[in-house]
C-alpha cells in the first residue's frame, strides 16, 4: 500500500517520540547503574573513581542473602497456589453461566485498582484481631491475593482464543471430561499457564509496599531488605543490588517472552 509523504512523516514522528518516551524512562536505571560503580562510600553522581567492591558487598551482606531466599520461597509457592486457583476460575468464567459471576469476578479483579499497601494493612489488622502469627504462610496469602487477577486474566486470554472443536472432537470419540481437560485442554493452554505463573512470581517477588506490613525479621523478603539497608547505610551497594535486580528480573523477562510469545499469549499480537 502507498503511503504519502504525510503518512511517512508521522511514522517516523511516532518512532521518534517512543524512543524519547523510552529513554526517559530508562535514564534513571542508567543513572544508578553508573552510581554501583562509584569507589567512594559516598553516593555520587558521576563517579570520581571506578570500582566495583559494591557488587562484591551485595553479594556479602547477609540480610539480602537471607531476603533472597525468602523472596524466592514466598514467589514459588504464591505463584504455585495463585495459577491453581487463577486456572480453575478462569475456567469457571469461560466455561458456565451462574449467579453472581460478575460479582465475583470484580472481586477477584479488585486488587488490581486497590492499593498494595491497604492489602497489606488490612491482613495485618486482621492477623492481630484474630491474634495469628505474621509467619511466611501470611506473607504468601497477601501475594497471593495480588497476583491472582493477573494469572485469572492470562488463562481466561488462552481460554478464549482456544478451539472448542479439539475437546468436542475428543468428546465425540468417547473422551471422558476428566480426559480431556488433562489431555487436550490443558496442554493447549500451556502458553498461558506458563505465562500467569511467571507473571505472578516476577510480581510476588518485587513486591514491597504490602510486604513491608506482614512480614517479620524471619520473613522479610528481598525489596523489604533493601528498603532497611537504604535507612542505615548511603553507600552505593543498594545502587549495585538495584542494578542486579533489575537485570534478572529482564533477563527472565526476555527468556519468557523469547519462549512463549508474551504478545501473542496476552492478545496483544
Amino acid at each position: 500500500m502507498y503511503k504519502s509523504f504525510s503518512d511517512h512523516l508521522l511514522d517516523w514522528a511516532g518512532r521518534i517520540l517512543l524512543t524519547l518516551i523510552l529513554g526517559f524512562l530508562v535514564l534513571p536505571f542508567i543513572v544508578v547503574f553508573i552510581a554501583s560503580f562509584n569507589e567512594s562510600a559516598i553516593l555520587s553522581f558521576p563517579p570520581q573513581s571506578w570500582s566495583t567492591r559494591w557488587y562484591v558487598n551485595a553479594f556479602e551482606y547477609r540480610d539480602f542473602g537471607n531476603g533472597l531466599r525468602n523472596s524466592l520461597r514466598v514467589a514459588a509457592f504464591g505463584a504455585g497456589i495463585a495459577l491453581v486457583a487463577g486456572a480453575g476460575f478462569a475456567y469457571v468464567f469461560n466455561r458456565y453461566d451462574f449467579a453472581f459471576k460478575n460479582t465475583l469476578n470484580g472481586i477477584l479483579l479488585s486488587p488490581l485498582i486497590i492499593p498494595n499497601f491497604t492489602i497489606g494493612l488490612g491482613v495485618l489488622v486482621l492477623t492481630a484481631a484474630a491474634s495469628m502469627p505474621r509467619n511466611v504462610w501470611t506473607v504468601v496469602a497477601v501475594h497471593v491475593i495480588i497476583v491472582l487477577p493477573f494469572v485469572v486474566r492470562s488463562v481466561y486470554v488462552s481460554l478464549q482464543n482456544l478451539e472448542r472443536a479439539y475437546e468436542q472432537a475428543a468428546e465425540s470419540l468417547g473422551g471422558r471430561p476428566l480426559h480431556v481437560l488433562l489431555t487436550i485442554t490443558l496442554p493447549l493452554l500451556l502458553p498461558g499457564l506458563v505465562a500467569g505463573a511467571i507473571f505472578a512470581a516476577i510480581l510476588s517477588f518485587n513486591e514491597f509496599t504490602a510486604s513491608l506490613y506482614v512480614v517479620s525479621q524471619r520473613t522479610e523478603t528481598l525489596p523489604v531488605a533493601m528498603y532497611n539497608y537504604v535507612r542505615e547505610y548511603a553507600d552505593p551497594t543498594l545502587a549495585a543490588m538495584s542494578v542486579l535486580y533489575v537485570a534478572a528480573v529482564a533477563a527472565l523477562l526476555l527468556l519468557v517472552h523469547k519462549i512463549f510469545r508474551l504478545e501473542k499469549v496476552l492478545n496483544v499480537d
